[in-house]
């Protein structure tokens, strides 16, 4: 008997934070919106979160300085991140998709991959199920999604990018390679800013280029990496859906109005971020083990720098401790500090502490 060809799901929901405040606030509509750093006229510091597609048609885009998006787009909304709102919002979208699903898998906040492999006869079957679980999203929560679909989770989650916003894109596994040949390498997921220049100094700069490229070369080139890229530039990934924990970290960080030398002043602020990130642990029921600290200097010369405990914890004092030793060895008065910032992760469901520890 044929095994059942899998089908998978990926949906991303459309410039999720930005999303939720012009739901909450209806007089944003039709309105550039950007989420992150306060731009105090161009002088601010910081960087974008999310913007809105009204925004982006000004170039504005994630992870950008405040201060360049200001310049690109003076006139848009600048709104403070508020991420207690977008994890409520995002836990009833997940429990949406995850009912839906006979394996689910959450990728950050606002996106997730589902197996329903049972669930559906073909691709028709498998279109109308997602759309039903879009209108669904949309009815309960006023918010669009993208949503790829195929055979695996590589070609599905590049489906879902591909007609943003609200797209459902199909890709059958006999039109997965010419789906992906036009597209440009850096679509790939294990392709980055560097490997993405390395490649492109290589004379690939489509994904076909990358299919047809002498595969001992890119092994030469990049060690087991290279495999991994020509087997995903013929869109082959056997990577199971699987359940994994919600968050994989907290964190929070605080860019200085000003870059400073004094200490006292960063060591409080630390004090507040280790605060923060366990009110967040303790409201969720996660312990963690491992504790993070991050420190930029005027210059942009960036450290992190972590410590995994010997016990798990949801204590403020534990991480305050912790994340104090571990910015001793920055804290230099050659050195004006940018940025600090502090990270939880290992974490663990309070709930199943006692089994895991036994």
């Amino acid at each position: 008997m044929t095994e059942k060809r899998r089908m998978i799901f990926h949906f991303d929901m459309d410039h999720f934070f930005t999303a939720v405040e012009e739901r909450e606030h209806l007089e944003l509509k039709d309105k550039p919106v950007i989420v992150g750093a306060d731009p105090k006229a161009g002088t601010g510091r910081g960087v974008v979160s999310t913007s809105n597609y009204q925004a982006r048609k000004f170039g504005v885009k994630s992870g950008m300085p405040i201060s360049r998006a200001w310049r690109l787009c003076p006139k848009a909304v600048y709104l403070p991140v508020n991420y207690e709102l977008y994890m409520r919002v995002s836990n009833k979208i997940m429990d949406i998709l995850r009912r839906h699903a006979d394996k689910f898998e959450q990728w950050g906040i606002d996106e997730a991959f589902l197996d329903v492999t049972t669930k559906i006869n073909d691709y028709a079957s498998a279109e109308a199920l997602a759309r039903e679980v879009k209108d669904e999203i949309y009815a309960k929560e006023g918010l669009t999604c993208s949503v790829g679909i195929s055979s695996n989770k590589l070609v599905a989650k590049i489906a879902s990018d591909f007609q943003k916003p609200s797209g459902l894109t199909i890709v059958k596994e006999e039109e997965i390679e010419k789906f992906l040949g036009p597209l440009p390498v850096r679509r790939l997921l294990w392709v980055g800013r560097k490997t993405g220049q390395k490649l492109e100094n290589m004379g690939i700069k489509t994904i076909g280029d990358l299919a047809r490229y002498d595969p001992t070369v890119l092994t030469d080139a990049f060690g087991e990496l290279g495999k991994q890229l020509h087997l995903a530039a013929h869109g082959v990934d056997r990577s199971d859906v699987q359940e994994r924990s919600q968050i994989r970290s907290i964190s929070r960080e605080m860019t200085f109005q000003d870059d400073t030398d004094d200490f006292e002043a960063v060591l409080k602020t630390l004090d507040k971020l280790s605060e923060e990130v366990c009110e967040d642990a303790l409201k969720q029921r996660l312990n963690f083990r491992t504790v993070t600290i991050r420190v930029r200097y005027a210059n942009f010369e960036t450290h992190t720098h972590s410590e995994t405990l010997s016990f798990i914890t949801d204590r403020v004092q534990d991480a305050e401790r912790t994340t104090r030793d571990l910015l001793q060895p920055y804290l230099r008065r050659d050195k004006r500090i940018r940025l600090v910032g502090v990270r939880v992760s290992n974490l663990i469901s309070s709930e199943k502490q006692r089994t895991l520890v036994q």
